[in-house]
C-alpha cells in the first residue's frame, strides 16, 4: 500500500513521523515538496487511450518515482504551491506559473479516487470558522458568542453585551513581516481604549467573542473515529492568558494528558462528521465551572508537540487510519465522487 503525503520542504516532523508509522505498518510513504513543482519535481498526468501513466518524480533522497495508480491513499498535510520558483521572475509570470501549478496538483487530487485525509473540498468547507461554529452548536457543542463585522457600532455593542470582556482575532492564521522578522498575530483581549478606537476596521474585517474564564486549555486531535486530548495550564505562564501561543516554547512540556465528558465527545464526533473530516485539531477551553467550550477546529492542525509530551500517538493513528487498519468516518466518498451523492 502506498500513501501519497501533500506537503512542502519546511514541514515540520510531523511528515517523517507519520511516513515512519506507515512503513512499520508495512505501507510505502511517498513525500510530495509542493514548493518543489514545477522546477524541481516532475508530475505528469496522463488521460486517455496511448497517453501513457500518470507518474510523479520527487527531488531528494528516498523519492524517486512514484506509478499514481500505485497510490491507495492520500495525506493532505501542507501546500507551499510554486514556492521554488525564483523570486528574479518577472511578477506576473510567477504568479501565473503558481496558479498552474496549483491547479495542476489539485487536478491529480481531485484524479486520484482513493481515500484522502482529508478531501480538499472538505479541507476548505471545514476551515470556514463561521461554519465551524454554526455546525458545533447544532451538534450540541457549546460556544462563544461571536461576531465578525468592520462596523464598529456593532462591536461596540457586541462588547456591551459581554459583560465578562471580549477578545479579537483574525479568521486566517498570518504574521507580519518587518525587517526580515516574523510577526505573528495572536488572539486579543480588547480594552476600554481599543474600544474607543476602531478606526482600522473598516480596512480590515475582524472577529470578536466573549471571553472565556479558563481552568484549562485542551488541544483534541481526532484521528478517524479516535480522539486523543490534551490539556495546558495557559494561565500559569504570564504572557499566555489569553493566547498560550505567545509562550508556547515555555509551556511545550507542561501538556499533560486530559479526557472529554462522554457528551462533549460525541459531539466532536458529530461535528467532525458534519464537516467531512478524518482528521482535526481542535481548541477546547474548560472553564472552572466544568464548561467545555468549541473555540474551532483546524482540518491540517498542528500535533507533533503533543507525541513529545504527553506522548500520545497521533502519527502511529493517522497512519492506521491511511492504510485501512483503523476505521475511516465515511464522508470522503461523497467529496470525491459528488455525482453519486444523492440529492435531497
Amino acid at each position: 500500500m502506498t500513501v501519497l503525503i501533500i506537503t512542502h520542504s519546511q514541514d515540520n516532523e510531523c511528515v517523517d513521523r507519520v511516513a515512519a508509522a506507515i512503513a512499520e505498518l508495512g505501507g510505502r510513504a511517498f513525500r510530495f515538496d509542493t514548493d518543489a513543482f514545477p522546477q524541481g519535481a516532475r508530475l505528469a498526468l496522463a488521460s486517455g487511450p496511448g497517453a501513457g501513466r500518470s507518474t510523479l518524480r520527487a527531488p531528494g533522497a528516498g523519492a524517486g518515482e512514484l506509478d499514481l495508480g500505485d497510490v491507495t491513499a492520500v495525506w493532505y498535510r501542507r501546500v507551499a504551491h510554486g514556492g521554488g520558483l525564483p523570486t528574479s521572475m518577472d511578477p506576473q509570470l510567477r504568479s501565473a506559473s503558481i496558479q498552474e501549478a496549483k491547479q495542476t496538483v489539485e487536478g491529480m487530487l481531485a484524479a486520484l479516487r482513493v481515500p484522502q485525509v482529508d478531501p480538499l473540498p472538505a479541507v476548505r468547507f471545514a476551515s470556514n470558522k463561521q461554519v465551524q461554529l454554526d455546525i458545533a452548536r447544532e451538534v450540541g457543542l457549546d460556544t462563544p458568542r461571536t461576531l465578525t463585522t468592520n462596523d464598529e457600532g456593532a462591536a461596540r455593542a457586541f462588547a456591551a453585551a459581554c459583560p465578562g470582556g471580549v477578545i479579537a482575532k483574525m479568521l486566517s492564521s498570518f504574521a507580519v513581516y518587518r525587517g526580515g522578522e516574523e510577526h505573528v498575530v495572536f488572539t486579543n483581549a480588547l480594552g476600554a481604549e481599543d474600544l474607543a478606537d476602531m478606526r482600522g476596521l473598516s480596512l480590515c474585517p475582524m472577529t470578536f467573542q466573549e471571553k472565556i474564564p479558563k481552568a484549562r486549555e485542551l488541544r483534541v486531535t481526532v484521528v478517524g473515529e479516535r480522539v486523543f486530548a490534551a490539556s495546558v495550564d495557559s494561565q500559569a505562564a504570564p504572557g499566555a492568558e489569553v493566547d498560550w501561543r505567545r509562550q508556547g516554547i515555555e509551556l511545550i512540556d507542561t501538556w499533560r494528558k486530559d479526557a472529554l465528558p462522554p457528551d462533549v465527545e460525541a459531539g466532536v464526533l458529530r461535528l467532525m462528521d458534519q464537516l467531512g473530516l478524518n482528521y482535526g485539531a481542535i481548541d477546547i477551553l474548560r472553564t472552572p465551572d466544568g464548561r467545555h467550550v468549541f473555540l474551532e477546529v483546524n482540518p491540517s492542525g498542528e500535533f507533533f508537540w503533543l507525541e513529545r509530551t504527553p506522548g500520545l500517538p497521533i502519527s502511529e493513528a493517522i497512519a492506521e487510519v491511511l492504510l485501512g487498519k483503523a476505521p475511516r468516518r465515511g464522508s470522503w466518498s461523497a467529496f470525491l465522487h459528488p455525482a453519486a451523492t444523492p440529492r435531497r
